[in-house]
């Protein structure tokens, strides 16, 4: 018969091992990661993040960096409030891509990861898997983990796709629109409050405008028939958008005869 000792090192292990096979990949397991505290939030605390968080101020003006703080804060509470998200979403995949999602707007210059050609969703997407393929911790995680991230940021401000991709996905565009228009998904007024006043936002709006402006001025065709189109529209002198629609090219090869 087995002793009392070794019954209770086996009841433990069992313990543990049912632990990691009710948690797959996710939920329990990433509560013991280890945190720190920001704005009185629990933020996971890895050196992955802590990289990412310094690499975010490096390429950022000092509003861009509050607000990607901000929305890395508001998607965190955000999983703290609902079981679902909390269980499923990798909270590493979540900080990473949140504090890097705003990449494509740096003006460093000759920075080879901003493009001439490419939506800054897309630039900033491309910057950020750099970033996790060059960070020691970054070169351990698998293709999906780093393809979670891609999309997060990609796609954070078409949110007609966002809203229905992963829920890590999901949960980083929902976390930046809610710096635009408030608390929501159950984060609370006074919540949303504390994390303004460690990050105040009174200068989002216009290094937000002045940034679009920049693109429209600087990369025209990336933004042309997109959400940023009406910032040209109105703000860029000689901004043309005739003929340059996808309405106006899509037909452009079928002739009116046998097509």
């Amino acid at each position: 018969m087995p002793s009392s000792r070794l019954k209770l090192a086996l009841l433990g292990l069992i313990t543990i091992l049912g632990l990691v096979q009710a948690s797959g990949t996710s939920g329990a397991l990433y509560a013991y990661r280890p945190t720190r505290r920001i704005a009185g939030i629990s933020v996971i605390d890895t050196p992955l993040v802590r990289a990412a968080e310094k690499f975010a101020k490096q390429h950022s003006s000092h509003a861009i960096y509050k607000h990607v703080m901000r929305s890395w804060l508001y998607g965190t509470l955000m999983l703290d409030a609902n079981e679902t998200p909390h269980r499923n979403v990798d909270p590493e995949v979540h900080a990473v891509a949140t504090l890097l999602h705003d990449l494509g707007w740096d003006r460093t210059k000759n920075w080879p990861l901003i493009s001439p050609n490419r939506r800054f969703e897309v630039d900033g997407a491309f910057a950020a898997r750099e970033f996790i393929h060059a960070h020691k911790d970054g070169k351990h995680w698998d293709d999906r983990r780093t393809q979670l991230v891609w999309d997060s940021i990609a796609l954070h401000t078409e949110r007609s796709i966002s809203f229905f991709k992963e829920l890590d996905v999901q949960v980083v565009s929902k976390g930046i629109i809610m710096d635009f228009s408030g608390p929501a998904y159950d984060v609370s007024e006074d919540d949303y409050a504390v994390i303004g006043k460690a990050f105040p936002k009174d200068d989002l709006k216009n290094a937000v405008n002045q940034s679009i402006i920049w693109l429209c001025d600087t990369k025209p065709q990336t933004t042309i028939d997109t959400w940023m189109q009406p910032f040209g529209e109105r703000h860029v002198e000689g901004y043309n958008i005739r003929g340059k629609q996808r309405v106006d090219l899509i037909f452009q090869n079928l002739s009116s005869k046998g097509q």
